[in-house]
């Protein structure tokens, strides 16, 4: 018999970069467990390839064209999402660009705003739409929400070359702390995800780079990359009722780089 407050039947996800990666891992996850899953992309092919395998699980789902870096199209595709599922209880803010290779002295305006619209500011629009339904669902009595945004190892270790990245992750891991201490009255829990060195499109390039296969790996306890699917067990449990009384925590997950 399945633990119960395991079972998410009822419940709605939202996951932004949804499509591929970490996200598809976590909403695959999610909708095995019985929820509903809404996913944001900007690429339609991928968002269709997406809904295809969520589908066979037997939940709802949907997707959404939305570049989370533009503020009128996360309101438009969050009023979207409420319009066809009623309601948003986990919203996970994972959309994000990778950049890594200018020296910090010669990076420009244009570079520094780019990644901060998208991983910062995506972030910010993306939880003020859904900490603002949650709380309102608490005003009638339907007291529960779940924030939780990807951030990175760049947030909590030096990243040469990736400085813009890494203020992004870490400015997310700050503002989880403060949505946790913020909502919590609301029965709104908040939580930030730092995956280690795991195999999706973005870490495709460096995964084919024989040097860094070889200086990094070694460093991996487990010795292996990470997979979408490992973030599957975390994300059904911080959707869970299980985690209620969890909140404001950073879950690390990297097969023991970080530690090692």
């Amino acid at each position: 018999m399945t633990y119960k407050p395991f079972d998410l039947t009822g419940r709605v996800a939202l996951i932004t970069g949804g499509n591929g990666g970490i996200g598809l891992g976590m909403a695959d996850a999610l909708a095995q467990a019985g929820a509903d899953v809404c996913i944001w992309g900007t690429n339609p092919d991928k968002n269709a390839k997406a809904l295809d395998s969520l589908g066979a699980h037997g939940t709802r789902v949907a997707a959404k064209v939305c570049d989370v870096a533009d503020e009128s199209a996360v309101i438009r595709c969050f009023a979207e999402t409420l319009e066809e599922f009623g309601r948003v209880d986990g919203c996970f803010a994972n959309a994000g660009i990778g950049g890594r290779g200018t020296a910090f002295e010669d990076m420009t305006h244009d570079e520094w705003r780019r990644m901060l619209s998208v991983n910062l500011d995506g972030v910010f629009y993306t939880f003020r739409a859904a900490a603002g339904h949650m709380k309102q669902r608490a005003a009638s009595g339907d007291a529960f929400g779940r924030l939780i945004g990807t951030a990175s190892l760049a947030a909590i270790s030096g990243q040469p070359r990736g400085e813009h990245y890494a203020a992004t992750k870490g400015g997310v891991v700050s503002m989880m702390k403060a949505l946790a201490v913020e909502y919590a009255r609301y029965g709104v829990t908040a939580h930030t995800i730092l995956p280690g060195w795991i195999a999706t499109d973005m870490t495709e390039g460096a995964f084919s780079n024989d040097k860094f296969v070889t200086n990094v790996m070694k460093r991996v306890p487990a010795r292996r990359w990470g997979e979408p699917e490992d973030f599957g067990g975390i994300a059904v449990y911080i959707m869970s009722t299980a985690s209620s009384y969890h909140t404001a925590e950073t879950f690390l997950i990297d097969g023991g780089y970080f530690t090692f």
